[in-house]
């Protein structure tokens, strides 16, 4: 299997994805300054090749308003990782889970109504079978999202 090379083109086209991933294609070109069936040629390559997975919305700031997010940094007992992805999945409050290096196994960026209901998730994942500690960290505000 080769390795896969974007070039500084592909890597300014992922940028303005990122921003918008709704972006017409002829705004796309315009911004890169190419032509449109360039652009459409990069993209059906990059999808091709996995290297745009997929699209996606991202809700924004005003309809979370009254939302509490949180980082919940999970120790796991050995052997039991699986498991425990498995049962955070069934959780709609975990948003996006990462499995990290250091003192820690996974990342849980979780999301709820109130202090009281974090408060309360946090005690299930802690609850959950082969999970051995939790800490977590309110997030306060966000700075960059890309």
């Amino acid at each position: 299997m080769s390795t896969l090379r974007l070039d500084a083109t592909d890597h300014a086209l992922l940028a303005l994805l990122r921003e918008n991933a709704r972006a017409p294609t002829s705004e796309l070109a315009r911004k890169l300054k190419l032509s449109r069936t360039t652009v459409q040629s990069r993209l059906a390559r990059l999808e091709r090749e996995r290297v745009i997975a997929g699209y996606t919305v991202t809700v924004g700031a005003d309809a979370e308003a009254g939302q509490v997010r949180a980082h919940v940094l999970i120790t796991l007992e050995p052997r039991k990782s699986l498991a425990i992805e498995t049962a955070l999945r069934r959780i709609p409050e975990v948003r996006t889970l990462h499995s990290v290096s250091g003192p820690f196994d996974l990342i849980a960026i979780v999301a709820s109504a109130s202090i009281g209901e974090l408060d309360h998730l946090i005690d299930r994942i802690g609850a959950l079978d082969g999970v051995e500690r939790t800490t977590s960290a309110i997030v306060l505000s966000t700075r960059i999202d890309r």
